[in-house]
């Protein structure tokens, strides 16, 4: 099947979840569980939306791997599998922000061990916004292809970040984030690391870095900063590993900023 078909069913998958979810948030939100702390919930919708993806996934693809963030998981017999993220930014969905995704991304490859993705999409359904990438295909919103800002230095860096759920780790971020922001333009933070992946693509922001994110979190968003110009690593810190995106020479500058500020 060419990545025009895989594509085709990424976008097609994400944008019917996040119309599912977005009913649901219309009818009210309800807290089914929560996972590493109290503050870091799942919601009955998270549950029902990665369930209609894993359903529509197996229809046309039965043999594919399927790896969710609400932990539906299956071997993969063609050695590609569709890393989910059924709602980005649960958080803010929970709030009714707008700043919440849907994330699809086929990975060839193990999507805990360097697997690539093939195709990506995110989708705000908030927003309307679709994000696609193909690998070779170039990265797009809508009809518009995506490209990284490039020629930034770092002091004019727009850079955006995230947090993590535990409050200990957001300490030590913070720390971190404390020393970053008098080097740079300024800081941002939306809360759904799919969304400040496309901004990055998009030129909304210049570079962005997180701790500790799941390969739901970013396979399809990392593609498309690659196919956008841009630079997805991850990066070995001490019991903290990182990931920087962005236009490579940029993102290498932050990274080296952050290993000096002891990330």
């Amino acid at each position: 099947m060419s990545h025009d078909h895989l594509i085709e069913l990424a976008t097609s998958v994400a944008v019917g979840a996040g119309e599912l979810a977005l009913a649901r948030r219309r009818a009210g939100v309800t807290v089914a569980a929560t996972k590493s702390s109290a503050e870091d919930i799942v919601t009955e919708a998270d549950r029902e939306v990665e369930a209609l993806i894993r359903s529509r996934i197996a229809a046309a693809r039965p043999d594919d791997g399927f790896l969710g963030e609400e932990g539906d998981e299956a071997e993969s017999r063609t050695g590609l599998t569709w890393v989910v993220d059924p709602i980005d930014g649960t958080v803010n969905y929970f709030y009714d922000r707008p700043a919440w995704s849907v994330s699809v991304a086929l990975v060839e490859g193990d999507p805990r061990a360097g697997g690539r993705a093939v195709v990506g999409a995110v989708f705000n359904p908030v927003g309307g916004e679709l994000f696609r990438a193909s690998r070779g295909g170039g990265a797009w919103l809508g009809e518009r292809r995506l490209q990284v800002n490039a020629d930034v230095p770092l002091e004019l860096a727009l850079v955006a970040t995230g947090y993590a759920y535990q409050a200990e780790t957001r300490i030590r971020q913070a720390s971190i984030v404390e020393g970053v922001i008098g080097r740079v333009r300024d800081a941002r933070r939306i809360g759904s690391a799919a969304l400040e992946l496309c901004d990055v693509a998009a030129g909304r922001t210049d570079v962005y870095y997180e701790n500790e994110l799941s390969p739901w979190d970013y396979a399809a968003g990392a593609l498309i900063v690659e196919e956008a110009g841009g630079s997805f690593d991850i990066h070995p810190s001490d019991g903290m590993a990182f990931m920087v995106a962005g236009e490579p020479a940029l993102a290498e500058r932050l990274r080296a900023l952050l290993v000096e500020l002891g990330q």
